[in-house]
């Protein structure tokens, strides 16, 4: 089973992957993708509050912030790592409870990196919003380091994010009964 949507001009087809018994949602990965990704990239920038850094959460959320500074210019994005990572000084940490993660997750941020954002504007940017787990954390980071959030982005809404009036995204990503038919 697949679901076809039209995302930044280009057509997809997302395999329906059951969450639960109750529930399935729609499989959307731009890795490996990069005509998606630049196309996603330039349609979120045009889109984007100014901003002095981006910042992901690791790792679908990767090849989209790497494209988006490419695209802008920029010199650097931040990213939260799902661990930390021997190079990584004065580590800020957050916990995250993900709809497409089975178990708790935490989310590293390094401190170097932390010290970039004290007194920045932030934009918050991952492929697919959901329950908002996600970007909490991102967004618990931010705020730890001294940054000023001052935008959300992601390619996709899913669920109850779509009616998230502080969120910008491309496109809405319903939820599936397990039998493939849009829930609601």
């Amino acid at each position: 089973m697949y679901y076809h949507m039209t995302v930044a001009g280009l057509e997809r087809d997302l395999p329906i992957c059951p969450l639960n018994e109750n529930l399935s949602i729609a499989g959307f990965v731009i890795f490996g993708d990069q005509e998606l990704t630049v196309a996603c990239a330039r349609e979120l920038l045009k889109r984007a509050p100014q901003y002095d850094y981006i910042i992901t959460a690791e790792a679908k959320g990767i090849p989209l912030a790497h494209e988006m500074a490419r695209q802008a210019g920029d010199k650097k994005y931040i990213l939260a790592r799902k661990g930390p990572k021997l190079y990584m000084r004065d580590i800020f940490s957050v916990t995250v409870n993900s709809i497409t993660t089975a178990k708790e997750q935490k989310l590293y941020l390094d401190g170097a990196d932390a010290a970039l954002m004290k007194g920045k504007k932030i934009l918050v940017v991952d492929d697919v919003i959901s329950t908002g787990e996600s970007l909490r954390a991102l967004e618990a980071l931010v705020e730890k380091a001294g940054g000023e959030i001052c935008g959300r982005m992601a390619i996709l809404a899913e669920g109850d994010a779509q009616d998230r009036k502080d969120l910008i995204y491309l496109e809405k990503l319903p939820l599936f009964k397990p039998d493939g038919t849009v829930l609601g």
